[in-house]
């Protein structure tokens, strides 16, 4: 199943052209070898990138070590840093990234999401990206759709009937790529033939968990594969966490479905608050642990959702509003209101008279009976002698002729 590149609510998964050859090269290449170097989210590391650039900071590492080094950055991890420095082979990697279809994009790049700069110096070095679409384009409109991994046949349906209506709303599905909630978040959105994206914590180009190998494959046909480690790279725990910002700051709003206290898509829920994000959880049972992470959050200040229209009325444009809730209309829901005071004044059993039923419905016996009339037009009232009582429904029908034979 393809994507919809004619539907106007969809960005168009046309790939952005490469950048152009220039002086902004050696900025790429020395980036691309520096997520090599240094694991994500690094704090020091982004301040000396904030005030030197990729490059230079680059060359620090690479020069003799009696040179002065990098301000704030200690002894030990900057020998770290420059004895991998001097066996990275970026050239290597963006070859490889580019044969499989990808690009390493940096900041500056026209593909660039510019809302990942509200990371500070945690902020990503570069991101390789496998798929068809322009991030830039698709993150402007996209929510992340996160939970428990082992999640409950409650949460796994929740969270593909979430990802299939927003799909149809026009809006991107992210998430990590994990068991439980992100898978059925990404299967949900590719079988609405709509839009997704997976943040590893893992190379693009190494699939993880192995048994999600075909859905990655999927994603990386349909949507896009993003990750801040270059190819070849595995997860760790650590590295799981620090992706998680990158969710958060790169959606319009984070989605809980389930979760326990300890969990990693709270993680990324707080850090979605932290940035401003629209937070959002979907309640469940109170007796269910999955459960008890999200309805924290949701004391602490997430809106509750419940289904796609919602979560898109918080994000979305001014003017997107979900439908006005409300339970099935009965008929008795349309009458009258003084009728239906006059309904609500009949008995069951036994009848009462036209004068008990205006008094207990504080009007007068001719506007009464004229009521009971409508009443019994409808159905509700039926006349039993001089009196009045409410029509039984449970009572089965009669197929004898009326007035006799």
């Amino acid at each position: 199943m393809t994507s919809h590149p004619t539907d106007p609510l969809l960005p168009s998964p046309t790939p952005a052209p490469p950048p152009a050859a220039g002086p902004h090269d050696t900025e790429r290449l020395a980036r691309a070898a520096l997520t090599r170097i240094i694991e994500p989210g690094d704090e020091q590391a982004g301040r000396a990138l904030r005030t030197h650039g990729g490059a230079t900071t680059l060359l620090t590492l690479l020069r003799d070590p009696r040179e002065p080094p990098l301000p704030d950055i200690g002894t030990r991890r900057l020998a770290g840093w420059r004895h991998r420095a001097r066996t990275t082979t970026p050239e290597a990697d963006l070859d490889h990234i580019t044969r499989l279809g990808g690009r390493f994009l940096i900041p500056g790049d026209p593909d660039w999401p510019t809302q990942l700069d509200d990371l500070g110096d945690t902020r990503p070095i570069g991101l390789w990206t496998r798929g068809p679409a322009t991030l830039r384009t698709w993150a402007l409109r996209s929510v992340a759709l996160v939970g428990a991994r082992a999640c409950t046949p409650y949460g796994a349906h929740t969270a593909a009937d979430l990802a299939t209506g927003l799909s149809r709303h026009g809006w991107i599905v992210v998430s990590g790529a994990a068991y439980g909630i992100d898978g059925a978040a990404h299967r949900g959105a590719l079988a609405a033939g709509g839009a997704t994206a997976a943040v590893l914590a893992s190379g693009v180009d190494t699939p993880y968990p192995r048994g999600h190998s075909g859905l990655l494959d999927r994603i990386a046909h349909q949507g896009i594969l993003i990750g801040e480690l270059p190819p070849g790279s595995h997860p760790t725990p650590s590295r799981f966490i620090l992706r998680n910002r990158v969710i958060a700051a790169l959606t319009r709003g984070t989605v809980v479905v389930e979760a326990q206290h300890r969990s990693g898509s709270l993680v990324t829920a707080r850090a979605a608050t932290r940035l401003g994000r629209h937070t959002m959880g979907v309640p469940g049972p109170v007796t269910s642990a999955l459960s008890a992470g999200v309805h924290e959050l949701l004391r602490d200040g997430a809106t509750l959702v419940t289904d796609a229209d919602e979560i898109v009325e918080l994000v979305g444009a001014i003017g997107d509003l979900a439908p006005a809730r409300r339970g099935p209309v009965l008929p008795r829901d349309l009458l009258h209101p003084a009728t239906a005071q006059v309904l609500e004044a009949l008995p069951a059993h036994p009848p009462a008279p036209t004068t008990e039923i205006a008094r207990r419905a504080g009007t007068t016996p001719d506007d009464a009976l004229a009521r009971l009339y409508e009443l019994h037009a409808l159905g509700h009232a039926e006349r039993d002698g001089d009196g009045w009582r409410l029509t039984n429904t449970g009572k089965p029908a009669s197929n004898a002729r009326r007035g006799g034979p």
